[in-house]
């Protein structure tokens, strides 16, 4: 059994902007758009800033990074609740 606390996804997606904006890698319009849960680790999605012919940028390395932090951080103290709002 887990002692991770329940939270729903937009709950979740609150904390997980507020630290991305609080990070010291922010980037302008950087932000966590969706989360999923797999195997217990949460799987963070936004934009990754592609350039024009869908290749990565030097800021795509960045976003990347930030959600990988995310994923990190916050998959050992919550997981997505369950319930249908």
């Amino acid at each position: 059994m887990t002692n991770k606390a329940k939270i729903s996804i937009n709950e979740l997606l609150m904390i997980a902007n507020q630290i991305i904006q609080d990070h010291q890698d922010y980037a302008e319009g950087m932000r966590a758009t969706s989360v999923t849960e797999k195997d217990g680790v949460l799987i963070f999605k936004g934009e990754y800033f592609l350039d024009d012919e869908g290749l990565p940028t030097a800021k795509t390395t960045t976003v990347f990074n930030m959600f990988k932090f995310l994923a990190h951080k916050l998959s050992p103290e919550f997981t997505l609740s369950t319930l249908l709002v």
